[in-house]
């Protein structure tokens, strides 16, 4: 963090800035970010605030950048139909209530049903607050969670399921299969690692042979276990959220009406409502 906010003091030399930026901010809110992408930050918010006919960048403008890096430019003219808004409203509602409510989860910054990209009709915009670099096997499984959230929220309020959870049901079983393929996080299979070295058998010069294909038997029970990981925590999370469907349909009604909702409103619907963030 410390590092980006060194990177943003450099290209914000020159540019106008309202006096209330915080660079600290931006570089927590920036995890991941190198120097260029920095730099196009930075260059983006300058874009954004001319646009406008601001004198000075202000924070708007780098959240707003922030989003169109992650997320994609706002796609306005993709018009949804109004089955369509309030499915996506309730799915994206669906994640950050799971976020929400998973210890360990990095908090939701805000939560839309604008489309942008190429394909997003909505999303759940989570920052952390501190750099990690590791990650433990109950906070693999809560990001499991909190990727069904969309899913099982769609379950619980239409009794049906769309293709809108295509992207989260591939990480999650990405999440789930690294889980017990690589990280030896399976109580059937124990602590062992199933991923092989991908180099070529003359490369590995003065080593030992490497050992054989993992068998047919072995690939049964990785199968197994993702889906017991992936299984658990949709069960997880249908629980979860049917004692908060009251709430997922509260504020998916905020959501459709405002199009946009920051995490503080998020987390006042939920107040007011009696469902405090865990």
């Amino acid at each position: 963090m410390r590092g980006r906010e060194a990177i943003l003091k450099v290209h914000i030399k020159g540019k106008p800035l309202e006096p209330n930026i915080n660079l600290e901010t931006i570089a927590k809110g920036t995890p991941g970010f190198v120097g260029a992408d920095i730099e196009n930050l930075v260059n983006e918010a300058a874009i954004l605030a001319a646009r406008h006919d601001k004198k000075a960048i202000e924070m708007s403008d780098f959240q707003e950048a922030v989003e169109r890096i992650i997320a994609g430019l706002e796609k306005r003219n993709r018009v949804l139909n109004r089955m369509e808004k309030e499915r996506v409203a309730h799915h994206e509602v669906g994640h950050a209530l799971m976020a929400m409510a998973m210890p360990g989860q990095d908090q939701v910054q805000k939560i839309s049903i604008i489309p942008r990209g190429i394909a997003a009709l909505g999303y759940t915009l989570q920052l952390p607050t501190e750099d990690r670099f590791l990650m433990t096997e109950s906070e693999l499984e809560a990001k499991i969670a909190v990727l069904l959230g969309g899913r099982v929220a769609e379950e619980i309020v239409y009794g049906d399921v769309s293709t809108g959870a295509q992207d989260d049901l591939l990480k999650a079983t990405d999440i789930a299969r690294s889980m017990v393929r690589s990280y030896g996080m399976s109580r059937r299979l124990g602590p062992l690692s199933f991923e092989r070295d991908g180099r070529p058998l003359f490369l590995r010069t003065g080593e030992l042979p490497q050992r054989p294909d993992t068998s047919e038997e072995v690939l049964r029970q990785i199968d197994d276990e993702v889906r017991r990981i992936v299984e658990t925590q949709h069960a997880r999370a249908r629980e979860l959220l049917e004692a908060r469907a009251p709430l997922l349909r509260e504020a998916a009604r905020e959501l459709l009406v405002k199009e946009t909702l920051s995490g503080e409103e998020l987390r006042a619907v939920a107040a007011r409502m009696g469902f405090p963030a865990a």
